[in-house]
């Protein structure tokens, strides 16, 4: 009698036990099936970054996590599913939970948003020479939140991405070539083919300057006091500034040597005796 109520026993919890059992080992299975998906996926898109040189790997790699992370939230609430757990409210706590985060982290969010737009379209690269936010100097770093420059005077200007990206850029190391835009005045007596033959004679003496594309000299503008030449030469983007900052002393010395006179405003004054 014993021996039958203990089978009786048995029978009755052993369906329980099964079902017990076979969603603990289907739980496993999802764990370890989802784990190595997610890393799968991670290590794919981080993968991307490495093949591609003109693509930046830190991007890949923040997507990459993120991408696996998602992932094992999903396998997590599989599992809990297993266990009969309601994950419908599982689902809506979490996207709960992510919309006030995100709300609290507005300006983390933008800026993240910002440097991912330019880590995907490069509009510049560590090494660049840019113009971003009302600020000029050396690109040193670019991550996801944030644009690191250095100025000539060894300044660290650190520049929220959302700035950069909401405003215009200007990339002066993008192209190898560069022009340098100048101007130079000379007095409306002097004869203006001689002081072009002095300005490019200054051009050509000038190793940094290149001849192909030949540089540009011509009248401008009449000026009230000058006539001004529009003045520029071509040089390579690691040249520009040693142009820029040279050749303008050149102009004045060889100008001077020549004998042609550069202006300063003059203002004539006419004083009538009306005391006839």
């Amino acid at each position: 009698m014993q021996d039958y109520l203990d089978q009786l026993d048995i029978n009755q919890y052993l369906p329980g036990a099964i079902g017990v059992a076979t969603n603990i080992l289907l739980a496993i299975v999802i764990l370890i099936i989802g784990s190595w998906i997610a890393g799968k996926v991670s290590k794919f898109i981080r993968g991307m970054g490495e093949k591609h040189e003109n693509l930046d790997n830190t991007l890949f790699k923040f997507l990459g996590s993120v991408a696996r992370y998602v992932i094992l939230a999903f396998v997590f609430i599989a599992v809990l599913g297993r266990f009969g757990v309601e994950t419908t409210s599982i689902v809506a706590l979490l996207g709960a939970a992510g919309l006030a985060i995100g709300l609290a982290l507005q300006g983390a969010m933008s800026n993240l948003a910002a440097g991912v737009m330019l880590m995907l379209f490069r509009p510049y690269k560590v090494g660049d020479f840019i113009d971003a936010a009302g600020r000029f100097g050396n690109v040193t770093e670019i991550d996801l939140f944030t644009t690191i420059l250095e100025t000539f005077d060894h300044q660290q200007i650190i520049i929220p991405n959302s700035q950069v990206w909401g405003e215009q850029i200007v990339n002066h190391s993008h192209h190898p070539v560069r022009g340098v835009d100048m101007v130079v005045s000379v007095a409306y007596a002097e004869n203006t083919d001689e002081a072009r033959k002095v300005i490019d004679s200054v051009l050509a003496a000038n190793a940094n300057i290149l001849q192909d594309p030949a540089p540009f000299v011509e009248v401008e503008t009449l000026n009230d006091s000058s006539v001004d030449f529009r003045v520029r030469p071509f040089t390579k983007g690691e040249n520009y500034f040693d142009v820029l900052y040279s050749v303008p002393e050149q102009m004045k010395k060889a100008l001077d040597a020549a004998g042609i006179e550069i202006p300063f405003p003059h203002r004539k004054v006419i004083m009538v005796n009306e005391s006839k």
